[in-house]
C-alpha cells in the first residue's frame, strides 16, 4: 500500500481493477450489496469543497469524470470506478477535475 492509497491510515483509495469502469447503477448496486443506502451527485469542472469532516464513515465511488481529494496534505485522485473510504472525523477537501464528476456515495455505520 502506498502513501497515496492510505494517508496515515485515515483514508483508503481502492482503484478499479475489474475491466472497464462500472456504470453508476452498478456502483449503486455494489454499495447496496454492503447494506448501505447510496445516492449519487455530480459537480461541474473546477468545483471545490473546502476542508470539512463528517460524523460518519464516508464510502465514495467515482462513476464518471475525476475528482481530487486532499487528506492530510496528500492528494488522492479518483477516476471512474475508484473507491475512497474516509473514516469518521477525517478532514478532507476536494477539487473536481476538468470534465466534471459524478459520484455514488453512502454513509457506513
Amino acid at each position: 500500500m502506498t502513501e497515496s492509497d492510505s494517508v496515515r491510515s485515515a483514508a483508503t483509495r481502492t482503484p478499479w481493477s475489474n475491466g472497464p469502469p462500472p456504470t453508476e447503477a452498478a456502483l449503486d448496486d455494489l454499495l447496496r450489496s454492503e447494506g448501505l443506502a447510496p445516492y449519487g451527485w455530480s459537480n461541474g469542472p473546477g468545483d471545490r469543497y473546502a476542508a470539512h469532516d463528517h460524523s460518519y464513515h464516508k464510502v465514495l465511488y467515482c462513476a464518471a469524470g475525476s475528482i481530487r481529494f486532499v487528506i492530510g496534505g496528500t492528494p488522492i485522485d479518483l477516476s471512474p470506478g475508484d473507491r475512497l473510504d474516509i473514516p469518521q472525523g477525517t478532514s478532507h477537501s476536494a477539487v473536481v477535475g476538468p470534465q466534471g464528476v459524478t459520484c455514488v456515495e453512502a454513509a457506513k455505520p
